[in-house]
């Protein structure tokens, strides 16, 4: 491991803006932890912050549009402050570089996906020779240095791998985030023995396809990894996300059945319902094939909770293609969606294609398919109502500090009524009434 400079203890402030998946949160934790190893603290006001960090997302158009709008806020802070130190990380720094540079003078770091284990030395770079820097290299190990969590967190995420090999022709995923790249089933189980320590109760691994984990030094799978970590002390529920269909096997379906603290829920993304749609994303399955995994799912965990991912307004879909997937989420009814006009991504094989769809009528089809959804997630959230859910309390309700807030096995919040010394440990509620994005509940026993 390579040695660094780090500021010295006291050194100041950091504000991180985080946009995008549970990858990038990941990534706003490590950068956080890295510096307050280097004596800086976290603030939530960025006007009393010494560097600000914008942690950025570029899968679609408009979260890097907002990207770009939240830089552009800053400027007048660096003009009042010229010691502020500002720092765009995450996919639209790896893919723009030092474009950013040239399109915000005031911008100190651009910093890559794979370089994030290095933003302590390059801080004390910028301090020291007083230049902006682009460093956006990709890297073998990403993740070598430890880092210590915030404290009061009982849910940690641990990346298991990241970069993706299936090159979706709508998805820029490999060319910010590389190709797969599996760490050690030993680091990996270090890191969450570390979570534990800290309090730990609830793990999420973390990657763009976790199904085609490999552990580079022995070969074990996915399925193979989770068995490991379910021996893990102190650790009692997994979760993971983000499943690819084509590669969500029979026998990680089967840990479903096997591993009670595997928790009820996959994030398991469809994006359309059309075959031809589905062929022209470079999915790699069909909707039947889909369609069966749902099913074996099911039999093997009945009370799982299953959420996707759809696209509308793919180039060359048509009101048919549109249909299908309508007729697909009929049939899973899915507990949640998370939905989106499709958008050209620069250096993907979609954006060479005639994107011949107009704005009016993705957000027609969005409207409607969003209206469907929301009608199958309060369908499913009202099959919970009477039931006892068991929920890891985590604090306060955002609109009733006199209630606790948690999440469901099947990853739903859950607000309820108990006791604040619950805060940390696994709570049965017995669900009272279902809201559209939400349960509410009182503690039982």
């Amino acid at each position: 491991m390579a040695e660094h400079t780090d500021y010295t203890p006291g050194a100041g402030s950091v504000y991180i803006r985080t946009f995008g998946c549970q990858m990038n949160e990941y990534d706003s934790q490590r950068m956080a932890g890295l510096l307050r190893m280097s004596g800086f603290k976290t603030v939530n006001d960025p006007e009393k912050a010494d560097i600000i960090i914008i942690n950025t997302c570029s899968i679609r158009e408009k979260p890097e549009e907002k990207t770009y709008s939240d830089i552009g806020k800053y400027r007048s802070l660096k003009e009042e402050k010229p010691e502020l130190i500002i720092v765009v990380s995450g996919c639209v720094a790896q893919q723009r570089g030092a474009e950013i540079i040239e399109r915000f003078g005031y911008v100190d770091l651009v910093l890559g996906t794979n370089q994030i284990n290095r933003i302590d030395d390059l801080l004390s770079e910028i301090k020291r020779n007083k230049r902006a820097i682009v460093q956006t290299d990709f890297c073998q190990n990403p993740y070598v240095r430890p880092f210590p969590r915030a404290r009061d967190q009982y849910s940690g995420y641990v990346t298991i791998m990241q970069g993706c090999n299936n090159w979706c022709s709508y998805c820029i995923v490999p060319l910010v985030r590389g190709g797969e790249l599996s760490r050690s089933s030993d680091e990996i189980l270090s890191e969450i023995h570390r979570l534990t320590d800290e309090g730990v109760i609830e793990v999420t691994l973390l990657g763009q396809n976790v199904n085609s984990y490999r552990d580079p030094r022995d070969g074990i799978t996915f399925s193979s990894l989770i068995d490991k970590v379910k021996r893990i002390e102190g650790i009692k529920r997994i979760r993971f996300t983000t499943s690819h269909p084509k590669d969500l096997s029979d026998e990680l379906v089967d840990r479903y059945r096997d591993i009670d603290i595997l928790c009820s829920h996959i994030h398991l993304p469809v994006q359309s319902g059309s075959n031809r749609i589905l062929s022209s994303m470079n999915r790699g399955y069909t909707r039947e094939q889909y369609l069966e995994k749902v099913r074996k799912l099911r039999c093997a965990r009945p009370d799982i909770s299953v959420t996707t991912d759809i696209i509308v307004g793919f180039p060359g879909e048509t009101q048919d293609d549109f249909r299908q997937t309508l007729a697909l989420m009929e049939e899973v009814v899915f507990d949640g969606a998370y939905s989106f006009k499709y958008s050209p991504r620069p250096g993907t094989r979609a954006a060479s294609l005639t994107d011949n769809i107009s704005s009016y009528e993705k957000d027609e089809r969005l409207q409607i398919l969003q209206d469907l959804q929301k009608k199958h997630t309060l369908a499913r959230n009202n099959d919970a109502v009477n039931g006892i859910q068991e929920v890891l309390a985590v604090g306060s309700s955002a609109k009733d500090p006199l209630e606790i807030t948690g999440r469901s096995r099947q990853n739903k919040v859950v607000n309820f009524k108990g006791a604040r010394e619950s805060v940390g440990t696994l709570v049965p509620v017995k669900i009272i009434k279902a809201k559209n994005n939400s349960l509410w509940g009182e503690a039982v026993g």
